[in-house]
């Protein structure tokens, strides 16, 4: 059997979540569940969470915070179903105390949360989805949106075939149309499962981060920096760009071969619930009726022919199959299980594909960053190493004239990391009264 730490073997991921810049609490919440070992793997695989919550007062907050906890704990209680029917379900449960929590505190009404969920079990990547928290794919050069925004402008583009980018901007971009508490009903999307490969990203985040940071470059830093920093380097210029909302974000990477078809796991077709899944083979039930219809049909041929016996026996034939449905139909029914072909996705995803090799444009946006940041710093006599910063600033700047991006992206990145870090380590003396400015002795 095999343990957490031999995880890491195989599987790495880093979480974070930031208040941002203008909000004075997280909403935000986020939750990771690694299979305590190999068996508990192949039965439910490991689930990240993110969910951003909404309401005045603490209920936002609350919200997140019981789908975070809610959602695990309920998916790993519903043993005996299959991960889709199991995941659908916890969502379905954990809306329904949110929403109960709502009505029984007049504070606390309307207060919901968006819910994205990410398994990764023998059978591939599973996501279930309810409002617009993203989980995104990163393959190669291949940036993928596997979740569908919940929201207005998505919902209107979807329904009149036009462009998100073609609807009037006047089109708010931040009301949802489905989230967990506001209703005693929510309906869960499930997209998968999406077969697993050596090297395969997956990026779960909240809207503080898609509303600031563009796909193109999202796509830019998650093939361009070390795991330990892309988070990290995506929060920092979601708030460098106005920071307007929490930004929560997990990003996990498949190392090796280990989770994936290749490593000789016997994969399991999913069973499916009605709910999950519209494969309806025809009822048996109705085979009967059909049957015996047929047989009380062919007595009355036989009997118009003369052929007493035979029709007889078609007769009894008819009332022995109706017999037969008529029990079934008064008796306790279980359902008959049904699963998902081999090849066969849920849901209609990826939503969104681009190709996110990093660009001149990419490039040229976080070396004007990296400038005003410098102009900053000096300006108000920050105490910054700079002689680490003007190390990576140059290299970069150079292998941006030499159109080596991806050189670019790392070592530019690395720079604002690093002023950013200074930054936020600065500020946490100014609130313990123990910084005092330097004089800057910065050199371009």
């Amino acid at each position: 059997m095999a343990s957490v730490a031999t995880w890491n073997d195989c599987l790495e991921y880093v979480a974070i979540s930031d208040v941002g810049m203008r909000r004075a609490n997280n909403q935000d919440a986020h939750t990771e569940v690694l299979a305590p070992d190999m068996e508990s793997w192949l039965r439910r695989g490991h689930l990240f969470v993110v969910c951003d919550g909404m309401g005045a007062h603490a209920a936002g907050e609350l919200a997140s915070e019981m789908a975070a906890e809610g959602i695990p704990h309920t998916y790993l209680k519903y043993h005996d179903l299959s991960a889709p029917d199991a995941i659908r379900k916890s969502i379905e449960e954990v809306n329904g105390q949110i929403h109960g929590r709502g009505q029984a505190n007049p504070d606390f009404q309307g207060m919901g949360t968006t819910a994205s969920a990410l398994l990764l079990l023998p059978q591939g990547a599973l996501v279930a989805h309810v409002g617009d928290s993203r989980v995104y794919r990163m393959r190669g050069h291949q940036l993928e949106q596997l979740t569908f925004d919940h929201s207005l402008v998505w919902e209107m583009s979807a329904a009149g075939q036009v462009p998100k980018s073609a609807l009037p901007g006047f089109v708010p971009k931040n009301i949802i149309t489905r989230s967990l508490g506001p209703h005693a009903d929510v309906r869960v999307d499930l997209e998968g499962p999406y077969p697993l490969e050596a090297g395969d990203i997956f990026l779960l985040c909240s809207d503080g981060l898609t509303g600031q940071v563009s796909d193109s470059e999202i796509g830019a830093f998650l093939q361009s920096l070390p795991l330990a920093e892309v988070a990290q380097v995506m929060v920092d210029i979601a708030n460098l760009r106005g920071g307007p909302d929490n930004v929560t974000a997990i990003v996990i990477r498949v190392k090796n071969t280990t989770l994936t078809p290749a490593g000789g796991w016997q994969v399991k077709p999913f069973a499916l619930s009605d709910q999950s899944a519209s494969i309806s083979p025809a009822p048996p039930l109705q085979k009967l009726w059909l049957a015996s219809a047929v047989c009380f049909l062919l007595a009355v041929l036989l009997g118009a022919a003369q052929l007493s016996i035979p029709a007889l026996c078609a007769i009894l034939v008819g009332i022995a199959l109706g017999v037969v449905g008529l029990l079934l139909r008064i008796s306790p029914q279980e359902q008959e299980t049904r699963y998902l072909p081999a090849g066969i996705r849920l849901g209609t995803g990826p939503h969104a594909t681009s190709d996110c090799s990093p660009t001149e444009e990419v490039v040229r946006e976080l070396l004007s960053m990296i400038e005003q940041l410098r102009d900053a710093a000096t300006e108000e006599q920050w105490a910054v190493n700079w002689d680490e910063f003007n190390s990576r600033a140059l290299i970069g700047k150079q292998a941006f004239d030499a159109r080596n991006y991806p050189l670019a992206v790392r070592e530019f990145s690395t720079a604002l990391r690093l002023m950013m870090n200074e930054l936020r380590n600065q500020q946490a003396h100014v609130r313990t009264g123990s910084y005092q400015p330097r004089p800057s002795t910065e050199s371009s």
